[in-house]
């Protein structure tokens, strides 16, 4: 199952008629909100999603920022999206897929058919094809999610021993694995043993995601390979989605420790390491 589709796929499948279900993610860490920008406008059809309410759940602090929606309400949700059994799903956003990319590995996770529109709304409205600008309402769905179970899924315990089976990558900004920016969590810093490999690595000028090939240099320059267990984190599990896309295209499998820093930060007597080494100088949380 490809995780990407062109503007020039998406529009010619639409132009043609295909049933396509089209999801807009708009959000921002500083925006959380993007219902606003959905309704200046979308590209035709699509319904909003909600990140925070939709593609995660209110939990407790020690479960990072953004905790997993239950299979129940992750059903219910995709319902009310009018989802059914068999459509083909396409994902977007603007800002650079990261957002999108949650959608995408959680759908992903249930069985869905579902891609990420490469590029996203910018790409769209560069190539000046339509847009809709008011909200979307549809008929709710009957989909039904396949049990993911555990699937793609890393513990707080397991991200602890990734270093010493495979690969623990971070994929925050530099500033942030090294622990001389502002965090919004009690501690800065990382988890002792993990590499640095920032999600925005993996996009290029043009906004879309880079070729596979790419995307393999740069992990195979790190030691990271097809057969290598990888488990991603970021900050609170929403970069580390996009990863594990731009990895899935090159053909890497991986694992997301979903509580990420936002977790690990908040869990006492976890080690923490700064400076731009793996290991660097270790204190504890």
């Amino acid at each position: 199952m490809s995780a990407l589709v062109s503007v020039d796929g998406l529009a010619a499948a639409l132009a043609a008629g295909e049933p396509v279900r089209l999801l807009d993610v708009r959000w921002r860490l500083d925006q959380p909100e993007g219902r606003p920008h959905y309704l200046a406008g979308h590209l035709p059809g699509a319904v909003y999603v909600d990140l925070e309410r939709d593609l995660a759940r209110p939990g407790r602090p020690e479960e990072g920022r953004h905790p997993l929606p239950t299979a129940a309400e992750l059903t219910d949700t995709a319902r009310r999206w009018g989802l059914a059994d068999g459509d083909r799903v396409v994902v977007y956003d603007d800002n650079e897929g990261v957002p999108a990319a949650r959608a995408w590995w959680l759908l992903r996770r249930h069985g869905v058919d579902v891609r990420v529109l490469d590029g996203g709304f910018r790409a769209w409205v560069q190539a000046g094809l339509r847009l809709e600008h008011s909200d979307r309402a549809v008929r709710r769905g009957s989909i039904t999610l396949a049990d993911a179970g555990r699937a793609g899924l890393a513990t707080i315990d397991e991200a602890a021993i990734a270093p010493r089976i495979g690969a623990l990558v971070d994929v925050r900004a530099p500033q942030r694995y090294r622990g001389s920016a502002a965090e919004l969590d009690p501690a800065a810093g990382h988890i002792p043993g993990a590499i640095n490999i920032p999600t925005v690595s993996h996009i290029g000028p043009d906004g879309l995601l880079r070729p596979p090939a790419d995307i393999r240099a740069t992990l195979a320059a790190r030691g990271i390979h097809p057969q290598t267990p990888v488990v991603l984190y970021c900050s609170s599990g929403i970069p580390s989605a996009h990863s594990a896309l731009a990895f899935a295209v090159a053909g890497v499998d991986t694992r997301i420790f979903v509580g990420s820093w936002s977790q690990w930060a908040r869990s006492p007597g976890r080690p923490v390491a700064v400076g731009a080494e793996p290991a660097g100088l270790i204190g504890v949380v």
